[in-house]
């Protein structure tokens, strides 16, 4: 496949509204490519360049890449900088460059979707003193090779942002019509394997080869999420339930093989040179070969420390034995989701945790099963009395489902009314914060795109303010006045005091009183609230106000 057809293909997606239409005209795509080209079509379609299980990154940043658009273009890199903050789209801004570009010397070989995908794998494999100038140029490569259109989504994947609104399942949906296996198939193979490009490999060879797939130890799959609720409505619903601590830690999944062993994040980054002492711990407790969930806390005289303790860890990459003798890092394990060779995604969590138990011998999370309201708030209790957020209540007969944010896991903690939202945009501040943003607005996502739901401008300390600029001032695609647009990379917990119905977001809502809580860089920008929890939450609150009235 030529990297114009993808382009093109792109392009008619990208001016597509709706979802069926966007699932037809991936599927129609789908059965022309190659073996080679399917994986690589499906992860660039989704804005990827490698498998979600994959904690590879690119390593291009957006200097890099406007310099090397500034050297084909014919133009120094500041007025690259200044095209893309007129049109507030980087792919855009390349798209008008290279149509006008005043390089005429270029060869122009034509570039197919394989040799793209070969050339940003060499460019994410780069490294040693001369990384950053032998990127340059592989990119200058590229760029110098395509055309207008084509660099317009070239550009857009090497920032990690396609921007054409297509989510995970409208391209299951769409590997499902046009190899015609059931899509509940391609879900589940997805979960286990966790890359949507070997998924629709799969589904081509046919439905046998996607109810064989497995969990693979050290291809880390997303994890289970949970959803705000209520005791009285879990037992209600499901009447026996089970109830656990919830941790202020940092969730984590360790695969063991044999003595091999690896940590990973939330965010699926590997993590075990900053944990070795949790590692030890976690490979001392079990002999056998597998994959758990669990929640790593900071211990400092016998008490949980906050949050960032944790995080403080996970970043760390030099002095790992000083920390370690400073502050006491335990794991609580709450889930096991592969023994041995055998997937345990499809058994209830009352199996699961009958296996957890019998292979693990130590840092098992405690659990109470019961279905008497007195007892699961005596649990509730506990965990507040002992330094934790609140519980975790999770039903007994409910599969392990990755990725998911179902109503089997509900969190139960006294300040639950925060959300975790991407960061899009920012004002710059005022008198002493002039030269930091002073202000954030902030968004759900909604079937693969990012919605606007409120602007934050306070709880943050001048540190603070000064961490975020840090980390976003490369990240600005548009000015306008003081007002500007970031590449969504920046996750925030924000809290609030209730939501409203607003006209004045694309979503409907708007949150009353938003205030900073912390950044959550153990977040993706695809882990943020979506906008159906956001309804269901506004629902449950709606409710609420109704009984307190009567």
């Amino acid at each position: 496949m030529l990297f114009m057809d993808f382009a093109r293909a792109c392009e008619q997606l990208e001016g597509t509204s709706g979802r069926l239409e966007m699932i037809d005209i991936i599927s129609r795509v789908l059965p022309g490519l190659s073996p080679e080209e399917l994986p690589v079509f499906v992860r660039f379609i989704m804005g990827r360049i490698f498998p979600d299980w994959s904690s590879k990154k690119l390593g291009i940043g957006p200097n890099l890449l406007y310099e090397a658009i500034g050297y084909v273009a014919g133009m120094k890199k500041e007025e690259v900088i200044e095209k893309i903050n007129l049109t507030g789209d980087a792919g855009r801004a390349v798209e008008e460059l290279l149509s006008s570009k005043s390089q005429t010397t270029f060869f122009h070989e034509d570039l197919d979707i394989v040799r793209v995908y070969t050339e940003l794998i060499a460019i994410a494999g780069t490294e040693g003193k001369k990384s950053q100038r032998e990127k340059l140029l592989a990119v200058r490569r590229l760029l110098g090779n395509a055309r207008p259109l084509e660099g317009r989504y070239l550009a857009r994947i090497m920032l990690e942002e396609l921007r054409i609104g297509v989510g995970g399942g409208s391209v299951r949906d769409a590997i499902a019509r046009a190899f015609e296996v059931d899509s509940s198939l391609v879900e589940h193979a997805v979960q286990a394997l966790n890359d949507v490009g070997e998924v629709a490999r799969l589904a081509r060879l046919g439905p046998d080869a996607l109810r064989h797939v497995h969990i693979t130890p050290f291809h880390p799959v997303r994890m289970m999420l949970a959803q705000q609720g209520t005791i009285e409505d879990m037992i209600k619903e499901h009447g026996q339930i089970a109830a656990e601590f919830k941790y202020d830690g940092s969730r984590f999944q360790f695969h063991k093989k044999g003595n091999w062993a690896r940590m990973y994040s939330r965010r699926l980054e590997d993590v075990t040179a900053a944990m070795p002492d949790v590692i030890e711990k976690l490979i001392t407790s079990t002999a056998h070969d597998v994959i758990l969930d669990g929640e790593v806390i900071a211990i400092k005289d016998n008490k949980p420390m906050p949050f960032q303790s944790v995080l403080r860890r996970f970043r760390r990459r030099h002095d790992i034995a000083e920390a370690q003798d400073a502050i006491e890092m335990v794991p609580h394990v709450f889930d096991i989701l592969y023994l041995d060779g055998e997937t345990l995604i499809d058994l209830p969590l009352k199996k699961r945790r009958e296996r957890l138990e019998s292979v693990v011998k130590l840092y098992i999370a405690p659990q109470v099963v019961s279905s008497d309201p007195l007892e699961i708030e005596q649990t509730y209790k506990a965990a507040l009395s002992a330094g934790h957020e609140g519980i975790m209540i999770k039903v007994p007969g409910s599969p392990y489902t990755p990725g998911q944010r179902g109503k089997n896991w509900i969190k139960i903690k006294p300040d639950v009314d925060t959300l975790d939202l991407a960061v899009i945009g920012g004002e710059w501040g005022e008198g002493r914060r002039a030269h930091v943003f002073g202000s954030f607005l902030v968004a759900c996502q909604d079937q693969g795109k990012l919605i606007a739901l409120s602007r934050v401008a306070t709880g943050f300390s001048d540190d603070q303010l000064l961490e975020v600029y840090e980390l976003l001032k490369d990240r600005i695609i548009k000015k306008s006045g003081k007002e500007v647009t970031f590449e969504p990379v920046l996750v925030f917990e924000v809290g609030y005091s209730e939501l409203q119905v607003s006209p004045t977001y694309e979503g409907g809502f708007a949150l009353r009183f938003p205030r900073f809580i912390l950044i959550r860089d153990d977040k993706d920008i695809s882990d943020v609230e979506t906008l159906d929890s956001i309804r269901e939450r506004y629902n449950r609150q709606s409710k609420s106000a109704q009984a307190y009235q009567n």
